[in-house]
């Protein structure tokens, strides 16, 4: 898929976000849209997957740490033809498949249950290891928040990936500089995140996280970098795509309301119609 397509692509796939969060009249808009464009690109171009075989062995892994996002995962996976997009409306309604946080038995796509912050990288070292163990070629993605970081468990993990040198271990964290209660320097700040991750015997990377091309050339490099695990530094802007909710703290976890998500959609549709016309 071309860079034309893939950025059309993750605007399909924040539509498909503001819809459901709507739907649910809950849920976490803004940190999914700064990251739709990493979803995009992992699911649409970067991983060996197979929508029609989701639990195929050889397939690569993804994890998604900052479970609270799962608007943006679902919307990738629906599009992508895990499921059906129109499902997205049922978002965290009762007797839905498709829950407040992702849950592995119950979605087709998602490789690990997530939601209590922290936790997922863990999950996805485990999964690297034992492709290592068992000469295994699959790789292991996995999304963080820069306010998840905060949490100890993440660097106990880190430690273990980069002295087991991780090469197919591929960490994201989408650094858009604002968690629930403020920006990250406000709360406990991570930075520098990046000699954070050298410390743990990372490759780091730091990129612009809502762009394709640097997207591309950071996974690039990351499956070329070998006897190391990759951290790609992502930045990015909450609520990225809907004019009211970019860098805006208080779109992490509330729904648009019905004159809200007529100008957010109305947002995506102006966007979708200037890529068209490139």
């Amino acid at each position: 898929m071309d860079k034309l397509e893939l950025m059309k692509t993750a605007n399909e796939v924040r539509k498909g976000i503001v819809t459901a969060v709507h739907s649910a009249k809950a849920g976490h808009p803004g940190g999914s849209l700064s990251a739709a464009d990493i979803f995009t690109y992992l699911y649409f171009e970067e991983m060996n997957i197979d929508p029609k075989e989701p639990k195929k062995a050889d397939r690569d892994r993804f994890v998604l740490s900052k479970g609270h996002t799962a608007p943006g995962l679902y919307s990738a996976l629906a599009h992508r033809g895990y499921f059906p997009v129109e499902d997205l409306k049922t978002l965290r309604h009762t007797g839905s498949y498709l829950q407040g946080h992702p849950d592995m038995k119950h979605i087709p796509g998602v490789d690990m249950s997530s939601g209590s912050l922290g936790q997922g990288i863990s999950a996805a070292v485990g999964m690297a290891l034992a492709a290592k163990l068992s000469n295994e070629d699959y790789r292991v993605y996995t999304l963080l928040g820069d306010g998840e970081i905060q949490e100890g468990q993440v660097w106990e993990a880190s430690m273990l990936a980069g002295s087991r040198k991780l090469d197919n271990l591929v960490v994201i964290v989408d650094n858009n500089n604002l968690q629930i209660d403020g920006t990250i320097e406000e709360v406990n700040s991570p930075y520098p995140i990046d000699k954070k991750f050298e410390a743990f015997n990372f490759h780091v990377i730091t990129i612009n996280g809502n762009d394709m091309d640097e997207i591309a050339a950071a996974l690039k490099e990351a499956r070329e970098t070998k006897g190391m695990p990759t951290a790609i530094i992502a930045k990015t802007t909450k609520g990225k795509g809907v004019s009211f909710m970019e860098n805006a703290v208080g779109w992490h976890g509330k729904a648009p309301n019905d004159e809200e998500y007529k100008i957010a959609m109305e947002d995506l549709e102006k966007a979708g119609e200037a890529l068209c016309q490139k």
